[in-house]
Order: structure tokens, then C-alpha cells, then sequence
């Protein structure tokens, strides 16, 4: 890995983004890689949209901020508009499929874009309070920057509390985890 890896995650107040980075953030120094974890809140109380930006690389990584994105998801329409600013032509945008976004209201810079199923699959096929979980693997697939078994161990530290009263929830978490790796690794990314 040369230069870090950049990755901008935006959606809602309360769709778990600053768990989830952090989470990704976490995993990357369990694996003894340098970690950057910025999140960034609008000036609303509740309801604003609510961005984190993370970096992982290799070697010590020298400024906070970035103004473009390798990775860039948008889990919301004010998402979209929010993180627009830091897609380049290099940048692999993902978004949620059920957004109602028309193609043309999506970054146009990005080299690719991804429309992913996340809020879908975590409603059918698991709780919506994993969402933010999902939307880790997914980032985790589409980037690689850690392992799944790192992440694992992540999630377990933070949440474990949580786990040894409903242990239920350590398998839905583990679940969510690996169906957004499996949602991005099989996901089709059109090229602009």
C-alpha cells in the first residue's frame, strides 16, 4: 500500500457512519497499519447529515483532511449532495439502491459508481440496526484496506458488552459484516 487509502462514508444522524469508520479505523491499527478517523457533523442537533472520513495506509500519514476520495459512500440523498465535493476521477462512489437519486444527480466525476442494495439486504435478511455494519463489509470489500477477521475483532471489542447480554446480536453483526463484504465484491460497478 502506498499513499493511504481514502474514504469519505455520509448519510443520515443516526444510520451508525461514525460507528462504522471508527470500527474500520480500529481494525486497520489491529492489523498495525496507520489509521486516520475525522468525523464531521452538520451544525443541526439531530437529523443532519453526518460524514466520516478515514485513511489507511501503510506509513504515517501526513495531513487529517483530503479532498478526494478513493472510496466514497453516500447512504442518503443529502449524503449524495454532501460528499459530491470529494469524488475525482479515480473515486469508486457507492450508494444505497433504494436512494432516489436519477443518474444524473450522482457525482459525475466518479471512475465508477456502485449502487448497492444495503438497506435492502439488512431489512430482509437481517435488522435494520446493522445497517451501518453492512455498509463496513461493503467498504471493506470494495477496498480491501482490512481483513474481515480484524473488522470481526473490532466489532467485538466495541460492542462486546453488548454481545455477552445477546450474544444474537455478535452473529447479526458478524452476518451484516460479511453480507455487505459479499454485496460489494459481487456488486457491478459501472464505469463513467
Amino acid at each position: 500500500m502506498g499513499r493511504p487509502v481514502r474514504i469519505a462514508i455520509a448519510g443520515e444522524g443516526g444510520q451508525g457512519v461514525q460507528s462504522a469508520a471508527e470500527i474500520l479505523a480500529e481494525a486497520a491499527a489491529l492489523e498495525g497499519k496507520e489509521a486516520l478517523y475525522i468525523p464531521n457533523f452538520g451544525i443541526e442537533q439531530r437529523g443532519g447529515v453526518s460524514v466520516a472520513y478515514v485513511q489507511i495506509g501503510d506509513e504515517r500519514i501526513g495531513s487529517p483532511k483530503f479532498r478526494t476520495g478513493d472510496v466514497v459512500v453516500a447512504l442518503s440523498c443529502r449524503a449524495v449532495d454532501r460528499v459530491r465535493m470529494h469524488v475525482g476521477p479515480e473515486t469508486l462512489f457507492i450508494y444505497d439502491s433504494l436512494l432516489p437519486v436519477a443518474e444524473e444527480d450522482l457525482p459525475e466525476k466518479a471512475q465508477r459508481v456502485a449502487a448497492l442494495p444495503a438497506l435492502e439486504t439488512a431489512n430482509r435478511r437481517l435488522h435494520p440496526r446493522v445497517f451501518n455494519v453492512l455498509v463496513l463489509g461493503a467498504v471493506i470489500g470494495a477496498t480491501g484496506v482490512v481483513t474481515l477477521e480484524k473488522a470481526r475483532e473490532a466489532i467485538e471489542r466495541r460492542l462486546g458488552y453488548r454481545f455477552e447480554k445477546s450474544p444474537k446480536l455478535r452473529d447479526l453483526n458478524f452476518r451484516a459484516l460479511q453480507e455487505g463484504f459479499d454485496l460489494a465484491a459481487g456488486a457491478k460497478a459501472r464505469t463513467r
